[in-house]
């Protein structure tokens, strides 16, 4: 009898409280393979991304540095941009770098938009401009919740975010010093670092990547796409903060 009031009362609490399931957090979702912010890897290889372009001034600036220190970046363009400038896109694609969907209007994914429409918009522009469907998928601000955790994952993209000590904040102008010692303090392998080749009212990116770049070339970093990083991972987790 005693045992039999007992699990009656669990199985109230039960029904009250409800049960408490994991947080879908960084490590639930990274656990699971459904959201990359950087990978474990012996090899030191490191990403490079641009956010917000293609921009007419400032990303051929960019394609210029990369070039010469023969570095292979992502870029996540937005899909108005690439209908203004999809020349600027073409070459992104000639030279060797990686295009990845980050919306049609830089829109921040919540309920209440149509994520499937900002996703599946600059994905057809993207064809239409370069003839290829891109692979990745990063949303404007990091901004993310489960509904939209599994429409990218329906519509066959992988959720790309970025090693979060390497969040250069470019986009906030806060000085270039600030965002060279932001990567080269706290750069190692296997991490993806935030940057943006469209930043209103001016950049300061070019400036800090003529720095950047030399130097992480020079401590044997090799410069690899997401996908390309994505194929050294090891099979344990990646770390965390």
């Amino acid at each position: 009898m005693r045992q039999f009031l007992m699990l009656c009362i669990c199985f109230l609490i039960f029904q009250t409280v409800g049960y408490a399931a994991p947080p879908k957090d960084r490590f639930y979702y990274e656990k699971r393979g459904e959201v990359v912010w950087e990978v474990s890897t012996d090899e030191k290889v490191i990403a490079l991304t641009f956010d917000d372009g293609p921009h007419p001034r400032y990303t051929p600036q960019i394609l210029d540095l990369l070039k010469q220190y023969h570095a292979n970046a992502t870029f996540f363009v937005v899909g108005k941009k690439i209908k203004l400038y999809p020349d600027v896109l073409k070459r992104e694609l000639n030279e060797g770098h990686e295009i990845a969907n980050h919306t049609y209007s830089h829109a921040f994914l919540t309920k209440g938009t149509n994520m499937k429409y900002e996703i599946n918009k600059t994905e057809q522009t993207i064809f239409s401009v370069a003839g290829i469907r891109s692979q990745l998928f990063r949303p404007p601000g990091g901004f993310y919740n489960e509904d939209l955790v599994r429409l990218v994952k329906q519509e066959g993209y992988k959720m790309i975010m970025w090693s979060w000590h390497l969040d250069t904040r470019d986009w906030s102008l806060p000085g270039v010093a600030r965002i060279v010692n932001k990567v080269l303090k706290n750069a190692s392998s296997g991490d993806i670092v935030l940057f943006h080749d469209y930043v209103e009212g001016g950049t300061q990116t070019v400036e800090a990547l003529k720095r950047i770049l030399p130097e992480l070339e020079k401590q044997g970093y090799r410069f690899v796409t997401v996908s390309e990083l994505l194929t050294y991972r090891k099979s344990v987790p990646a770390k965390h903060p």
